[in-house]
C-alpha cells in the first residue's frame, strides 16, 4: 500500500541525482581513484569551498559510491564507475545527464507553451559537450549494440549504411556479426574523427567508409543493402523522419533493408515507461522530437515507399526494432 513518504521519498531522488551530478562535474570520482584524500587536501588543490565539499563527499559515503576512513576518501565499488580511469567509465554518460538537468528545468515552462532557450542540438553543443554527449551514447550502447546484432539476422547483408552512426559503437557489433560484411558509417563532420579513433583501436577501420555529412541537408552515400536508423527517430518530428526515409529509400539497394532501433510505444502511449518519459527528454530537448508507436512509423514508412514493414524485436530500453524493404 502506498503511504505519503513513500511517495516523497521518490519526489525527493532528484536530491540524490544532484549530488551525484556535481561529484561527476567536479571530477571527484577520477580524482580519489588516484589515491585517497582528505576533504582539506582536494579543498586546497582544486580551490573548492571545504564546507560544500565536505558535505557533499559524505552524502556520497551515505549513497554508498565513496569509502571514508580516517578523514580520507576513496571510492567503492559503483563510484569507480564514475572515475574516468575506469575501462568501463560511464563518466561521459552522467556528464550528458548533467547537461539535461538544465533542459528539464523548463518542462513546466514548456508545457504552458514558452519558448524552452535550452534546446541544442548536437551541432550546437560546444566540443567537450559534443564529445560527452558521444561518450554517452557509446556507454549507454556497448552491451545493448551486440544485443541487437545478434537478435537480427545481419549474414545476408553485404553494406551497411550506419546513419548518425556516432562513435561506431553499433557500426561494431554489426561487423562482428557479420565478418564478410562492411560499412559506411555517416555523421557529421565534428564527429569523424571520434568515430576514427575508436574505429581504429578496435580493428574495424580496415572495413568502414567513414563519410561526413548531416542528413538534414545532405544526400546520403548510396550502395549499401541496409540501413540502420539506431536512436534516431526521436529526435526528429514525424515530418523530418518523412523527409529522412525519402532521402534512404532513394540511396537504398533495391530489395534492401532499412532497420529502426527506437522506443516504439503501444498505442495508449505509455507502455513501455522508459519510452513515455524519454518522450518528454525529446519535449524538453528538441523541437520537434517524441516517441512512436508503430501505427505512426508505418505511416511514415509507407509514405516513403517502404513496404513489408513489421515489429521484429520489442523491448523496454529503446532495443525495439522496426524492419521495412524496399520494393525489388
Amino acid at each position: 500500500m502506498e503511504n505519503a513518504q513513500t511517495i516523497m521519498t521518490e519526489v525527493m531522488n532528484f536530491m540524490k541525482s544532484r549530488v551525484v551530478l556535481t561529484a561527476s562535474e567536479l571530477d571527484l570520482f577520477t580524482k580519489l581513484d588516484e589515491k585517497p584524500l582528505t576533504a582539506i587536501e582536494i579543498a586546497e588543490m582544486y580551490s573548492f569551498n571545504l564546507k560544500g565539499l565536505t558535505r557533499v563527499l559524505d552524502c556520497l559515503v551515505a549513497f554508498g559510491f565513496v569509502e571514508k576512513e580516517d578523514n580520507r576518501y576513496s571510492n567503492a565499488e559503483k563510484g569507480a564507475f564514475f572515475s574516468s580511469r575506469h575501462s568501463g567509465t560511464i563518466l561521459p554518460l552522467v556528464l550528458h545527464f548533467n547537461r539535461l538537468w538544465d533542459t528539464w528545468s523548463f518542462l513546466t515552462d514548456t508545457v504552458k507553451g514558452k519558448t524552452n532557450r535550452r534546446h541544442k542540438v548536437i551541432t550546437g553543443l560546444d566540443k567537450k559537450s559534443r564529445e560527452a554527449f558521444i561518450g554517452a551514447m557509446h556507454a549507454i550502447g556497448r552491451t545493448l549494440s551486440y544485443e541487437i546484432a545478434s537478435s537480427f539476422d545481419v549474414n545476408r547483408f553485404e553494406r551497411m549504411l550506419d546513419i548518425g552512426g556516432a562513435s561506431g559503437t553499433y557500426t561494431m557489433a554489426f561487423l562482428s556479426k557479420n565478418p564478410k560484411m562492411e560499412a559506411v558509417l555517416y555523421d557529421l563532420k565534428e564527429v569523424i574523427p571520434l568515430a576514427k579513433k575508436r574505429l581504429e583501436s578496435e580493428g574495424f577501420l580496415h572495413r568502414v567508409t567513414l563519410v561526413a555529412g548531416d542528413f538534414y541537408k545532405d544526400e546520403l552515400p548510396e550502395g549499401c543493402d541496409l540501413a540502420l536508423l539506431s536512436a534516431i527517430i526521436h529526435q526528429n518530428s514525424a515530418e523530418e523522419n518523412l523527409e529522412l526515409y525519402k532521402k534512404i529509400f532513394i540511396v537504398l539497394r533495391p530489395g534492401g533493408t532499412l532497420l529502426i532501433r527506437d522506443h516504439i510505444m503501444d498505442e495508449p502511449r505509455t507502455n513501455p515507461p522508459s519510452g513515455a518519459l524519454f518522450a518528454i527528454n525529446m519535449l524538453v530537448n528538441t523541437h520537434g522530437g517524441d516517441t512512436y508507436t508503430l501505427v505512426e512509423v508505418k505511416d511514415t514508412l509507407k509514405a516513403a515507399g517502404f513496404v513489408d514493414i513489421k515489429l521484429v524485436r520489442t523491448g523496454e530500453k529503446m532495443d525495439c526494432l522496426v524492419e521495412a524493404k524496399k520494393p525489388v
